[in-house]
């Protein structure tokens, strides 16, 4: 049985992989946030490490405060830059395999083709350049990192799009969502047990390198505002939903206008399916 450590295990994906934990008896999943085991601590990661025997790390956590990370660069970086780099080199001290998420912020959003993972970074805001520096951190100390990026993140769990605008609908006659910012919106659920299979994937092939960068969100490509419609339509909400542009929501980190993620490169290498993004959303709301 492998030991898989999660860190960040209270957030939205971490709840989302304790779902899941169960269908896979052969992987031991043990759980951390703050309170269990700090990972800006790299003398509590050395002793973890060494008492529970860790064959792979998945990095949930993250400062993902994007407008007060403006505020709290300090704070941002800790968390996703050194924390990060202190992961890395536990990992490769303890010869385990370290999975990490990163974002779409990385990219300045103005491309109008989905980004790949070749194309350069320009991140706008602190918590991307933040995020920036730990991707290049954790794979320029230990090659073998597996890094994914990933956008729009919501789920049944925490605080998150779906569930805000869901609440909305119920307060309010009529909200405005803006229309010129374009991505793709990512069940945590589907991301969960996409890394899995990239855990499953190294165990059935060891010898095969497939460190670097990935790209993982749903299929197709939305706004905000036709997210929020389809989350209306789906819930059978009468709330009135009317698009602005992004000017009339002043906000202390710059959003991008355009974070669509090409995701050839790891449904090729580890034969992943992903889910068409109404599909996810329908079978969220579902439940």
């Amino acid at each position: 049985m492998k030991n898989i450590l999660v860190t960040g295990g209270n957030g939205q994906l971490g709840q989302s992989l304790k779902q899941l934990a169960n269908n896979y008896p052969a992987l031991n999943f043990l759980f951390t946030d703050y309170e269990d085991l700090d990972i800006t601590d790299a003398t509590a990661l050395d002793s973890y490490f060494a008492a529970q025997q860790i064959d792979a790390c998945i990095n949930c956590a993250a400062y993902t405060a994007v407008d007060k990370a403006e505020q709290e660069e300090d704070n941002a970086f800790l968390l996703n830059f050194q924390a990060v780099l202190s992961l890395a080199e536990i990992c490769a001290r303890y010869n385990a395999q370290l999975i990490h998420i990163s974002t779409d912020y990385v990219f300045s959003g103005r491309q109008n083709v989905p980004y790949t993972e070749e194309d350069d970074t320009d991140p706008e805001t602190i918590y991307g350049a933040s995020k920036v520096r730990g991707e290049a951190a954790a794979i320029g100390y230990n090659p073998d990192t597996i890094v994914i990026r990933t956008s729009w993140l919501y789920s049944e769990f925490a605080v998150n799009f779906v569930k805000r605008m869901q609440e909305l609908m119920q307060e309010r006659p009529e909200l405005t969502v803006v229309y010129d910012q374009v991505g793709t919106p990512t069940y945590a659920g589907d991301l969960a047990a996409a890394i899995i299979e990239v855990i499953n994937f190294k165990a059935a092939n060891p010898e095969t390198a497939i460190g670097g960068i990935y790209h993982y969100s749903n299929e197709g490509v939305t706004s905000w505002f036709d997210f929020a419609v389809a989350i209306k339509e789906m819930t059978k909400a009468t709330t009135t939903i009317l698009p602005v542009t992004s000017d009339k929501y002043k906000t202390a980190a710059k959003r991008p206008a355009y974070s669509v993620l090409n995701k050839e490169k790891i449904k090729t290498t580890f034969g992943i399916s992903i889910p068409y993004w109404r599909d996810s959303l329908a079978k969220l709301l579902a439940k």
